[in-house]
């Protein structure tokens, strides 16, 4: 769905819409006015359509350079009486969370609500986390939709039920529901006009021990008020078979869509209580259900949080239903489910056995098919030359330490480019740790936005302790990743609302006092070798700025560069190409290599890896 679309939408008509488009829609009408974000799936799409439509509302908008600040933002904002919001994928959470947990205690003035998208099976995550945690350690309420309409219906009502508990609100989401599309009907985007005015009261904004004390109080009085809240919440549903069953499911967000497929694919008698409210749990409303059942099995993706707390409910009432769930190996803690997975577990919870058309196939054994740098990619040139002046000087063996970006993908070979990772901007500071511990140079990799989100402080103290190591930041000019959102470095060249500025990174480098800070062309492999060679023989802190525009996001505004090619009579076959720096446009014809032009973006370094200069140009645009 086009962004405009979402601020035109009638009311009468239902719109097949993304989860992420949901959220935005049902933000809208909440009556949001200040959201702030660091892009990451699966939420990345609530911040680009924020962005695009920043500019036709009266929403103040902005990717900040990370979660932390970002929180920050839409708190303070909160506590000027605005409806805020700020929005992240779950290890987002982890770098926010300082900010988060005292937000808590503060509480809020306008509506604030707080997004975590969680990416269980980690289709583009380092961890499985599970953010309803944060939920239970904070003690703020928090809603779980299970589809598009829930999406919107919860987000809308969020700011609400934020400002009547005067706390922010969680809103927790996976990356199917994030990118999976349901029907909503929209209601009226309101005209918010709200003024923004901070009343001083140190005593209620200033979280100083004397005062964080009576704040953690209040936060457990208004935590009872949210239990009743909870335990008549619209987003909690009971759906009874046709005759009762004395058996049960409890289930919530994205595994209840799969209960329900389960339920009615294996024509199971079976009640189904979905909770869309999950924290604080209906204690009572959960109490009632297993009262009603003999056994109840708990449905849930990653960890057994609704689970344990059940099992708790049960323990205090005193109740002896059966429960069933992951504690007692009915379901596995690892990965998201899918309709396989319930049917499986429900067909034999339920002593059903399945016909012989409902077995479900073996997985069919495809070739793989992992993901690659882009062709023209200037991450795969940077690598290929640091690989390359690494052997020169005599340090093949140095330790390379990865961070979160495209350039993660330096991982597989021939590149071998990433060793060690943590997070986000760790590649600093496990740089220098595994500096000191070896004794030798390492060499770290950061991107353009996350040297922005989390590297400089790692830089500052790489400096401060005079560590030994090489970082090469590889700036294209964009947070490529995740969809192509802008960060401070370019700041001005997707002409980015409210005239935010560009910050320069060599001049930030250069401002901590690092003595070896150096820019080059990430395309010119000769000029990279001779400055990577005196980078890593330099003692002390080095950086260098390897630059080229992210080669995707070039294609969107302009012509590829050019066209290249192999001419197959100087090919040798020696497969260098293929073996060193295997760009996907190559390919294997016979016993030479080929380019295929519809893959060749035409940056032309390969002309400089091909020891026989067999590769030349087509055509090249000026």
């Amino acid at each position: 769905m086009k962004p405009d679309a979402l601020l035109a939408g009638v009311s009468d008509k239902k719109y097949f819409i993304l989860g992420n488009e949901a959220i935005v829609r049902g933000a809208l009408e909440g009556g949001l006015q200040l959201a702030a974000t660091y892009p990451g799936t699966p939420s990345s799409e609530i911040g680009d359509i924020l962005y695009a439509l920043s500019e036709k509302t009266n929403v103040y908008f902005e990717f900040s350079n990370n979660e932390k600040v970002a929180m920050e933002i839409a708190a303070s904002a909160a506590a000027c009486g605005l409806r805020s919001m700020t929005f992240m994928k779950h290890v987002g959470m982890n770098v926010a969370a300082d900010p988060f947990m005292t937000a808590v205690y503060i509480g809020t003035e306008g509506g604030f609500v707080i997004i975590a998208a969680d990416d269980p099976s980690m289709h583009s995550s380092q961890n499985e986390q599970d953010s309803r945690y944060y939920a239970r350690l904070s003690g703020i309420p928090m809603l779980e939709p299970s589809n598009s309409e829930e999406a919107y219906l919860m987000t809308k009502s969020a700011f609400e039920l934020s400002e009547r508990l005067k706390l922010p609100i969680l809103l927790r989401t996976t990356t199917r529901v994030a990118h999976s599309r349901s029907a909503v009907k929209f209601g009226e985007i309101p005209l918010n006009d709200r003024k923004a005015e901070f009343i001083k009261n140190p005593s209620k904004w200033v979280a100083i021990p004397a005062n964080a004390v009576r704040m953690h109080k209040e936060l457990l009085e208004k935590r009872e008020k949210a239990l009743e809240l909870s335990e008549n919440s619209e987003f909690l549903k009971i759906f009874y078979a046709s005759a009762g069953s004395q058996k049960g499911i409890i289930s919530s967000g994205c595994a209840f869509n799969y209960v329900v497929d389960a339920a009615r694919e294996l024509k199971a008698d079976v009640d189904i209580m979905k909770i869309g409210m999950t924290s604080p749990l209906p204690e009572k409303a959960i109490a009632d259900f297993l009262k009603a059942h003999d056994e109840v099995l708990i449905a849930e993706e990653l960890e057994p949080y609704i689970e344990e707390a059940v099992r708790v409910v049960a323990q205090k009432v005193g109740l002896n239903t059966v429960i069933h769930g992951k504690l007692d190996g009915y379901f596995s803690v690892l990965y998201e489910y899918n309709p396989d997975i319930l049917i499986s577990a429900l067909s034999s919870w339920l002593g059903l056995k399945l016909e012989a058309n409902k077995v479900f196939p073996e997985k069919v054994d495809l070739p793989p098919r992992p993901p690659v740098l882009c062709p023209g990619c200037s991450h795969r040139s940077v690598y290929y030359a640091v690989k390359k002046a690494l052997r020169k000087v005599g340090m093949k063996d140095a330790v390379c330490l990865s961070d979160i970006g495209c350039y993660t993908l330096g991982i597989a070979p021939p590149l071998s480019a990433a060793d060690y990772l943590l997070c986000m901007g760790s590649s600093v500071g496990t740089g220098c740790g595994m500096s000191k511990a070896l004794g030798r140079k390492t060499v770290g990799f950061t991107g353009d936005s996350t040297f922005f989100h989390s590297s400089l402080s790692g830089l500052i103290n790489a400096r401060h302790n005079d560590h030994d190591f090489l970082l090469v930041v590889l700036d294209n000019h964009i947070t490529a990743m995740t969809g192509h959102q802008p960060n401070p470095g370019n700041s001005g060249r997707l002409g980015c609302v409210r005239n935010a500025k560009s910050i320069d990174i060599k001049k930030a480098v250069e401002g901590l006092g690092i003595e070896f800070v150096k820019e080059v062309d990430a395309y010119d492999l000769d000029a990279m070798a001779a400055i990577f060679n005196e980078a890593l023989l330099f003692k002390g802190v080095s950086v260098v700025i390897a630059k080229r525009p992210c080669a995707l996001d070039y294609s969107r505004f302009h012509a590829k560069p050019g066209l290249f090619r192999v001419n197959r009579e100087k090919c040798t076959g020696c497969g260098v190409c293929l073996k060193t720096y295997a760009c996907p446009a190559f390919y294997k014809d016979g016993d030479k290599t080929a380019i295929d032009p519809s893959l060749c973006f035409g940056c032309g370094v390969c002309v400089s890896v091909c020891p026989v200069k067999s590769i030349e140009a087509v055509n090249i645009h000026e």
